[in-house]
């Protein structure tokens, strides 16, 4: 009820704005004009002439003056509203009382009501979200017209192969990437995308027509680190696990310090137990690779200790806190892992920032958050 009242109060106020200025335009010239001034003293001076109070040479010569100065007050003065201009402002008032109002409410019931609940933020995540599945879709749709008439487009199916695969429509990510290869020949990264999508149809399992592809991929490219992670993948899901973090492990060593998907196989590597070489630093990897087992066993050993060592001296280092803890998780002491992460949590709990950091760096570890 209140909304509405504001409403009626923003009406009139808005009424008051029109009729305003024609309510006192028509008083303030006739009350204003110099005209009317000068015509009063006419009459005035014709009135003294007939009480003989003013000669009649005197009276000719003002009424020649007072007429001279009518002249031009009339010539520079606009001229004045006709008196049908009165029947024009009342009609602009009914319209303004009656019209504005109508028009306000014939705009605002289809497209506003006050009654309308507030979206919760959820929801708008979702909207926003299927937003965006339609423009894809939308794209989709244009593309695949393109394609129907210039089926040899290869350019188009590498267009429309991600975007099948992001809109969950794997088996046609699987055809498009296929006519991507047909059309714009071989390559390591098309054909590990093409092994990616078949394996997503497949729920996440790298079948065997999967792993032909990334076999096919690390032939053009040994160093293709999606084919190799995916082949590492199978190896673990055939249980072999050893395996499958040897071919991790050496692509750990290649990776660039900045490669995106170094968190991913970090975190399967640990998954797998990692073997006896926790995942440190690229440098430690090198200098130990040449080291008989035993030596390597214990200088990794004799490094994790001294960095759980100075971890309980200065507990602030967040990305030190999670160098210990994938290295317990790759040597196989889950305990000491998640006694480490406690720890960690413990030593960073007054900065919530840091804790932010550790939380998702441990998730990403899979220990939670």
């Amino acid at each position: 009820m209140t909304l509405w009242f504001v409403f009626a109060l923003m009406t009139v106020a808005a009424i008051f704005a029109v009729l305003w200025p024609l309510g006192r335009n028509g008083r303030a010239q006739d009350q204003g004009s110099e005209v009317a001034v000068y015509k009063d003293q006419l009459a005035e001076i014709e009135r003294d002439l007939a009480a003989g109070l003013i000669p009649a040479p005197d009276a000719e010569a003002a009424r020649v003056e007072i007429s001279r100065r009518l002249l031009a007050a009339a010539a520079s003065e606009p001229a004045m509203a006709p008196k049908s201009n009165l029947k024009w402002r009342r009609a602009a008032a009914v319209l303004a009382l009656a019209g504005l109002p109508l028009v306000a409410i014939g705009i605002y019931m289809p497209l506003g009501s006050p009654r309308l609940q507030d979206f919760p933020l959820a929801q708008r995540e979702r909207g926003s979200g299927s937003g965006v599945a339609q423009s894809l879709e939308n794209l989709v749709v244009q593309v695949q017209q393109h394609l129907e008439k210039n089926p040899t487009d290869g350019r188009g199916w590498n267009v429309l192969a991600p975007v099948l695969e992001r809109l969950g429509r794997f088996d046609d990510a699987v055809r498009a990437y296929r006519n991507s290869l047909t059309y714009n020949g071989e390559s390591a990264e098309r054909r590990s995308d093409l092994g990616e999508a078949i394996s997503a149809a497949a729920g996440g399992v790298v079948t065997v027509e999967a792993k032909a592809e990334f076999e096919r991929a690390q032939a053009l490219n040994a160093d293709d680190p999606k084919a190799n992670y995916f082949l590492g993948l199978a190896a673990e899901q055939d249980g072999r696990k050893g395996d499958a973090a040897t071919i991790w492990r050496a692509l750990l060593v290649k990776a660039p310090a900045d490669a995106p998907w170094r968190a991913l196989v970090q975190s399967s590597l640990a998954r797998v137990g990692g073997g006896t070489m926790p995942a440190l630093s690229d440098e430690t990897i090198a200098a130990s690779k040449d080291m008989a087992e035993g030596d390597r066993n214990a200088m990794v050993r004799g490094m994790v200790d001294r960095l759980a060592t100075r971890l309980k001296q200065n507990g602030d280092d967040v990305d030190g806190w999670l160098r210990l803890v994938r290295a317990y998780l790759v040597m196989g002491e889950r305990d000491k892992a998640m006694g480490a992460s406690a720890d960690a949590r413990q030593a960073v709990a007054s900065d919530a920032e840091r804790l932010r950091q550790l939380n998702e760096g441990l998730r990403t570890l899979g220990l939670g958050g």
